[in-house]
């Protein structure tokens, strides 16, 4: 068998040539030299270094030292060493240690006193214990606390060994007295953590007879109290109620960590409503109470818990879960918003969304940094309400809508979202909310947010008069024309001056005046702003937002603002009876769009207009100058048809979702039955022994493992040496999230004994080897099981590799065998994940790593190339299934996923199919850590080629 270890330390420059070294600081007369050298020594030991010739010194030179810090790394290293010889009979030289022992279980000193007796909790030879027992007994009676529940661990841990009853008969009787008669608190619990363990009917009975000052006890003991009573109720659910009054009673007192049990306690045994409520009241009351942040995280996940088993109980706590987000840190806020929307009901929507109007009031103070942020999660947020409850839109909407010149675009933008969808789905609300986005325009400085804006307006202005004020609001906003004038000075044929020539840009804007009489009248004013070309115009005395923005080269807001007025035109036409005036208004938009045209063409700005917005603007000019009904057709009615089957994907996908969440099946048709009553009483039931053991296959390996499972297991072994080496090896590779598990099976195929047989295992990338496996000695044709432990730090493509060394009699020189690398797949990092449009672009923009894989397959299909790349990386589809409908030739689609480590992988495919039928375009990754683009950028490499 492996060798039991208590103690792990990280240490990476132990070499066999430091022995030395540490022999002669140990011989040497001072401690801290003593001290770093018995370190060294035990880090050694850690690292599989034997060290036998350093015991004889470690006894003559450091057990007389009266040095705190040197005893207590001497019982480190006693900890350490191998105690037995081959056959498992102890070492005769542990005689020494024996005595040792008791002298410090005897001495004055309480602190040596008590670190031997923590060692000897951690020491499992009973012929070293033996001698040592009646002086363990007499600490149990010693003045000082620190000694006297050192004592009771140490007799605990004794009568826990084999032969532990046979060497402490009376142990439960002697903890059961000093249980009654304990005055400090940590000795009490450690007794009655001994009777617990070891003799559980006394802990019971000692609970009963003492029920009524329970609440009065040490939080320690409390603690104590409760994994009795899971234990009890899991073994005799009978007897539940009398146990559930004592957790009740614990809820009142002071301890957060007592309560916290407590209703994890109540959660575990009992579901019904009133348990389930005191649990629930427990965590809203540590939600509030608690500062620390990791508290409250823990708190929100435990109601999440229970929001998802107990859905109509937690809809009563919602008010009381919402006042969590009094909380600055913002993973706390979106944790709790995320609670809060599942519970809505059509009872309580009302009161959830003036709470959350209140907090969006509150941002508007601006005191706080990340106020933007969390004015973007409450928008979110009062956005999926108006959504699921659409009665609630009127009452949010136009608060909302004062948010559009917010200075955080995230959150503007996302008002703007939903000021779209809510004018769609809400058809009552159309008017009032056009008559204040008119009202608003002015105050939006992003291009973004004026671009979804300009298209509401465009889309919903539909009566003469709100035409009419759509397009006098978007004359307004872009101010007289032209939009700039040139003017030259000096002489035309000194270049000198030419080249320093300084141009003008006369900027204009209309803003409404009060005059004497209380009247309104409309009041121009113009500045001028010089500039040398090639820099960027200063508009900082621009009052027209639209302006300012297509002053600094933004042109395709210029297209949308050309495509608005072109729609607004049509639309005019349908609506407006007198022909002069559409024929002015058409005028007017022209002027206004080829005055666009002229500024992007001309050399005043930091960049000329793109091509893409060139031909958007050129076919809205050919639109107005020859309006056909066809064209009207498309521009009026198609594009909104496409906004409306957008929403309606969107919702179909979540209401796919809900009812994929509703379907699944917690139980298989084939399952066996389990009845209870004619199950045994003792110990855990078969139903909850069977579920702890599906846990723990699924925390080890990531997945059920069932009957049958085997045949999976084979195909994921990796053969280490060859068939015609005298070792043969093969590893099966268990990834688990931070860690990685290699089960080595190791077999002698030769007549000889094999000794020192060392697995050495290195790694490369960020593998981190935990612990080198000890030597072993392998029989002639025998195999041995060899476990090695690896620690993982970001998600990379990480490598294993290593040797097998051994010696055998006849040879005495080492032989190596050099083993297969081990390849660690990116894939059991990464899994699927789900994210925004625009929390997509957001990170797009963001990450700097970037990885461009050239597309290089067989496969002929798009859409079967798609779902290859889909499989071959774990990722997930964002781009809507209806969007990939067609065929044309054309496909682009965005993915997504994130790592165990909480990294982001995005991934944006753009395919095209060639004249000869083949697949040609990109496949772009992009991350914030290197590794993972690469390593994914590799996976896609290796995948690709093969077929669907």
């Amino acid at each position: 068998m492996e060798k039991t270890c208590s103690l792990l330390v990280h240490f990476d420059k132990g070499t066999p040539a430091l022995a030395n070294e540490i022999k002669e600081a140990l011989e040497g007369h001072d401690d801290a030299a003593k001290v770093d050298a018995m370190k060294k020594a035990v880090m050694l030991l850690l690292n599989g270094e034997t060290l036998p010739q350093l015991f004889i010194t470690i006894v003559r030179y450091v057990l007389p030292s009266e040095d705190h810090t040197v005893q207590k790394l001497l019982l480190l290293y006693l900890e350490i060493i191998d105690k037995t010889d081959s056959k498992g009979k102890i070492l005769p030289e542990m005689i020494l240690i024996c005595q040792n022992l008791r002298n410090n279980l005897q001495h004055p000193n309480e602190y040596i006193r008590g670190v031997t007796l923590r060692f000897l909790c951690r020491l499992n030879e009973t012929e070293i214990i033996e001698p040592l027992i009646p002086s363990i007994l007499a600490n149990l009676e010693h003045r000082h606390p620190y000694i006297r529940r050192n004592a009771i661990l140490a007799v605990m841990a004794i009568y826990k060994l084999p032969q532990g009853e046979q060497l402490l008969v009376d142990a439960p009787e002697m903890i059961e007295k000093v249980l009654s008669t304990e005055a400090d608190q940590s000795a009490k619990r450690n007794a009655f953590l001994m009777l617990f363990t070891c003799a559980q009917d006394r802990a019971v009975n000692y609970l009963l007879t003492h029920v009524d000052r329970v609440s009065e006890w040490g939080e320690l003991l409390q603690m104590v109290v409760l994994e009795l009573i899971r234990k009890v109720c899991r073994a005799n659910k009978g007897e539940k109620g009398k146990y559930i009054k004592i957790i009740i009673s614990l809820l009142s007192v002071p301890s957060a960590a007592v309560i916290y049990e407590c209703a994890g306690t109540l959660v575990s045994l009992s579901s019904a409503p009133t348990a389930i409520k005191a649990a629930a009241n427990t965590y809203c009351q540590l939600l509030l109470s608690q500062s620390d942040n990791n508290v409250k995280l823990i708190v929100l996940d435990r109601l999440n818990e229970l929001k998802i088993s107990h859905r109509e109980i937690m809809v009563d706590m919602i008010m009381d879960i919402l006042r969590a987000l009094s909380s600055p840190n913002h993973d706390i806020r979106r944790k709790t918003l995320d609670i809060v929307l599942d519970l809505i009901t059509p009872r309580n929507i009302n009161e959830v969304v003036l709470t959350l109007k209140k907090e969006v009031v509150k941002t508007q103070s601006g005191e706080l940094e990340k106020d933007g942020e969390y004015r973007q999660m409450l928008i979110q947020a009062i956005h999926s309400c108006a959504i699921k409850f659409p009665e609630v839109a009127s009452t949010v909407v136009h608060l909302l809508m004062d948010f559009l010149g917010d200075s955080n675009v995230a959150s503007a933008m996302d008002v703007a979202v939903f000021v779209r969808e809510i004018i769609e789905t809400n058809p009552k609300l159309r008017v009032s909310i056009i008559t204040r986005l008119l009202d608003t325009f002015y105050q939006i400085r992003s291009a973004r947010v004026c671009s979804c804006a300009l298209w509401i307006i465009s889309e919903y202005c539909l009566s003469l008069s709100e035409v009419e004020s759509g397009i006098s609001t978007i004359k307004q906003c872009l101010g007289d024309l032209p939009f700039y004038m040139a003017s030259e000075e000096g002489d035309a044929n000194d270049s000198s001056k030419k080249s320093q020539q300084v141009n003008s840009i006369t900027v204009s804007s209309k803003r409404p005046a009060i005059l004497a009489d209380g009247t309104y009248a409309t009041q121009s004013a113009a500045s001028e702003t010089a500039f040398s070309p090639p820099t960027v115009v200063n508009t900082t005395l621009t009052s027209g937002n639209l302006r300012s923005l297509l002053l600094t080269g933004d042109f395709f807001l210029g297209a949308v603002v050309a495509c608005t007025l072109t729609k607004l035109v049509l639309r005019l036409a349908e609506v407006q009876p007198s022909k002069s005036e559409v024929n002015k208004a058409s005028t007017q938009v022209l002027l206004i769009i080829v005055s666009m045209l002229q500024l992007g063409q001309s050399s005043f700005l930091p960049h000329p207009i793109d091509n893409d917005s060139n031909d958007r603007i050129v076919l809205c000019i050919r639109l107005l100058c020859n309006p056909g009904e066809e064209m009207k057709k498309i521009w009026l009615q198609s594009c909104r048809e496409s906004f409306v089957q957008m929403l309606a994907d969107k919702q179909l996908r979540e209401t796919e979702e809900l009812k994929a969440k509703a379907q699944v099946s917690h139980a298989q048709p084939d399952d066996l039955i389990d009845f209870y009553h004619l199950k045994s009483r003792k110990g855990m039931s078969q139903l909850e022994l069977e579920d702890e053991v599906q846990d723990d296959l699924k925390r080890a390996t990531g997945e059920f493992v069932k009957e049958g499972d085997d045949a999976n297991k084979l195909n994921r072994i990796l053969q280490l040496t060859g068939f015609s080496d005298p070792v043969y090896a093969e590893a099966y590779v268990t990834v688990n999230h931070y860690d990685i598990v290699l089960d080595v099976t190791v077999i002698n195929r030769t007549k000889e004994t094999l000794q020192n047989l060392c697995l050495e295992l290195a790694t490369m990338g960020d593998l981190k080897l935990v612990e080198r496996p000890q030597n072993y000695t392998l029989a002639p044709e025998s195999s041995k099981q060899i476990k090695a432990n690896i620690k993982v730090s970001s998600t990379e493509t990480g490598v294993i590799f290593g040797n097998i060394v051994y010696e055998t009699s006849n040879v005495m020189e080492r032989t190596v065998i050099v083993l297969n690398d081990i390849h660690i797949d990116i894939m059991d990092y990464i899994s699927p994940a789900v994210c925004s449009d625009a929390a997509f672009r957001t990170m797009w923009a963001e990450f700097e790593w970037e990885n461009k894989v050239a597309v290089n397959t067989v496969i002929q299909d798009e859409k079967e190339f798609l779902e290859h790349i889909i499989k071959s990386t774990n990722m997930k589809c964002l781009t809507a299934p209806s969007a990939l409908e067609g065929d044309c030739g054309f496909l682009a689609a965005n993915l997504y996923a994130k790592s165990v480590f909480g990294e982001d992988a995005l991934v944006n495919l753009s395919i095209e199919k060639q004249g000869d039928g083949k697949l040609s375009g990109y496949i772009r990754i992009r991350s914030k850590t290197q590794g993972i683009a690469l390593s994914l950028g590799d996976k896609i490499t290796l995948k690709q080629k093969g077929g669907a």
